[in-house]
């Protein structure tokens, strides 16, 4: 059974840095795309990032772009996504999610099939 534990949320002002975390407890980690998705109250799941099964290839929503990086660790079968710059709207609950020989480009939550409890995200104006 897959388990994806986030962590490194936090409160932080604006302008300041998280980096999460997402530890998954998956034979052949390195078959399995990861992605990241947020939800802020009242918003639907939102696609932050995504990362391919083989690593070469990642893909970011465009209110990221160029402040968040995700990147991954087989070895310890952990993704990360560092979020620099952060803003206020970028609060949010923010889950990991896996599929297996899944792409970068799949932004639809349905597209995914396992999901961690998520991981606080506060930014303070």
């Amino acid at each position: 059974q897959v388990q994806l534990v986030e962590s490194g949320g936090g409160l932080v002002q604006a302008g300041g840095s998280l980096r999460l975390s997402c530890e998954a407890s998956i034979r052949m980690f390195h078959t399995y795309a990861v992605g990241w998705f947020r939800q802020a109250p009242g918003n639907e799941r939102e696609f932050v990032a995504g990362i391919r099964w083989s690593g070469g290839f990642t893909n970011y929503v465009d209110s990221v772009k160029g402040r968040f990086a995700i990147s991954r660790d087989n070895a310890k079968n952990t993704v990360y996504l560092q979020m620099n710059s952060l803003k206020p709207e970028d609060t949010g609950v923010y889950y990991c999610t896996t599929k297996q020989w899944g792409l970068e480009l799949e932004t639809k939550s349905t597209e995914w099939h396992n999901w961690g409890l998520g991981t606080q995200v506060t930014v303070s104006s």
